[in-house]
């Protein structure tokens, strides 16, 4: 694996959405509703922070993307 940001935040949002595809896949064998409502919340937590790493992968928000300084003439 690469030490390039950009490299580990795609493998950490791969894991991510592993793991919610693992709380999402285990909620037909919960039986227990509160059970199930916390894999429901955890894959809905997930799902923010993987798309945060996307966002961080992708330069689509302006807190990811490099500052330039531009000096006027």
């Amino acid at each position: 694996m690469s030490d390039e940001p950009e490299e580990l935040t795609k493998a950490m949002r791969h894991r991510l959405e592993a793991l919610v595809r693992d709380l999402r896949r285990d909620l037909g064998r919960i039986d227990d509703p509160q059970f199930a409502a916390l894999f429901e919340t955890s894959a809905e937590v997930l799902i923010g922070l993987a798309k945060a790493f996307a966002d961080f992968e992708g330069k689509t928000e302006p807190a990811w993307r490099k500052l330039s300084r531009h000096i006027l003439p």
